[in-house]
């Protein structure tokens, strides 16, 4: 892949998922990414690795092509030396909870005093100001808070579901990442520094942006929809088949017309107890609405009752409506990666103990990504090489590691 970010100089001092997330774009980018981390310890996903494994997928993931520089930041020495790094760097990033890294004179108004440059991302669970900031924020918890529990499952449930993997964590390492890269422009054309916020909580409404607009500006309260789609159509839900579930898409009159046709059900697109005629007829009527969504429903799944969903999601694509048959995470993966349906840009994080397979970064430029990256850092990998860059000689090093605040 291109390197845009080739010769930008980032301080990683940022844990688990949602930090790490945001400088893995910038490493994998091609800035020189320092991870600051707890000397003996580490992050706490280097101890996420099953009992099989020479080193953790998960870090890996987060933190390949990255250097590792472990050091006590609660020590003088220690701060002293992050603050000697952040002079000559364009990005410092951290998520501990607000308040922590001012302790150590880490936070943004002491690193910006001595580099007025410096683009500085704090990533937290509830923002840095108002009375829960101090407050601890994980994934579930905050898609608790949020209402995103509350948006999936079947519309008569009241119970909560959540959203099966770390999503919000992952959304605000991107927000991070999108906040920092504008900053970089601004930092280049301006000589101008920023101070970047963003939250667990911010992710979160940005994850799920037309309701909370839709609230925000007219106090609508969207129910659960369970599988339909967002625009409400009849023909954009999931369908029970003879061999699994088929999801359709769709939501125009041209879309449903298709659809209706390919099943023989015509009739509906002109059944006023069905679907608002008028409006499905009208030059520019939006997506189909329906009158009885329970009586169409039961009538789709009855003619595709004895058809296969495999055969329905090609005849229906081929048509112009999207479709496709609901599949585990590992069926999904199983049929991309051994057809020619589509093409995955695999890219391979290889260290001497382990190689860890990725989706990649979710683009490519001028399709030129390299297939093979390298992996994640062993703690403290690079302490001594980013030392010495400082000027630290190897006696005060060999000090440093033997008064435990390195390594």
């Amino acid at each position: 892949m291109s390197e845009p970010l080739k010769g930008v100089k980032v301080i990683d001092m940022s844990h688990v998922i949602a930090g790490p997330f945001a400088s893995h774009y910038l490493s994998q980018l091609g800035a020189e990414v320092i991870k600051i981390e707890k000397p003996g310890v580490g992050d706490v996903m280097r101890a996420s690795k099953k009992a099989t494994e020479p080193d953790s997928i998960a870090f890996t993931a987060f933190n390949a092509g990255k250097k590792s520089l472990a050091i006590d930041i609660r020590t003088e020495e220690g701060a002293n030396i992050i603050r000697s790094l952040a002079k000559e760097s364009n990005i410092f990033i951290e998520n501990f909870r607000p308040g922590v890294v001012k302790k150590y004179g880490l936070d943004y108004e002491s690193i910006k005093k001595i580099n007025p440059q410096i683009i500085y991302c704090s990533i937290s669970g509830y923002g840095q100001g108002g009375s829960w900031s101090s407050r601890g924020g994980y994934d579930q918890v905050i898609q608790a808070l949020t209402g995103m529990m509350m948006m999936s499952g079947p519309e008569d449930s009241s119970e909560p579901i959540k959203i099966g993997f770390p999503v919000i964590d992952i959304a605000v390492g991107m927000l991070g990442a999108i906040a920092i890269s504008s900053a970089l422009y601004q930092q280049k054309t301006a000589n101008i520094g920023q101070h970047i916020e963003t939250s667990l909580i911010q992710a979160s409404l940005m994850l799920m942006y037309p309701y909370i607009t839709d609230y925000l500006t007219n106090k609508e309260v969207h129910k659960r929809i369970g599988n339909r789609g967002y625009s409400g159509s009849p023909g954009s839900d999931t369908f029970k088949c003879k061999d699994g579930w088929l999801a359709t898409a769709a939501n125009t009159p041209s879309q449903f017309k298709k659809m209706m046709a390919l099943l023989g059900m015509d009739e509906i697109c002109s059944d006023p107890n069905a679907i608002d005629v008028k409006a499905f007829n009208a030059i520019n009527g939006g997506f189909v609405k329906a009158k009885d969504s329970t009586l169409i429903k039961q009538k789709i799944e009855k003619a595709l009752s004895g058809k296969s969903a495999y055969e329905i999601e090609e005849a229906l694509n081929n048509a112009g409506v999207p479709a496709a048959k609901v599949s585990t995470l590992s069926e999904f993966l199983e049929r991309a990666l051994n057809g020619n349906c589509i093409n995955l840009p695999i890219t391979d994080f290889v260290s001497t103990t382990s190689s860890v397979k990725t989706p990649g970064l979710g683009f490519t430029f001028n399709n030129n990504n390299r297939k093979t990256l390298k992996g994640a850092p062993s703690l403290g990998e690079n302490t001594e090489e980013v030392l010495k860059k400082l000027g630290l000689t190897q006696q005060q090093i060999q000090g440093l590691i033997e008064r435990d605040l390195l390594k």
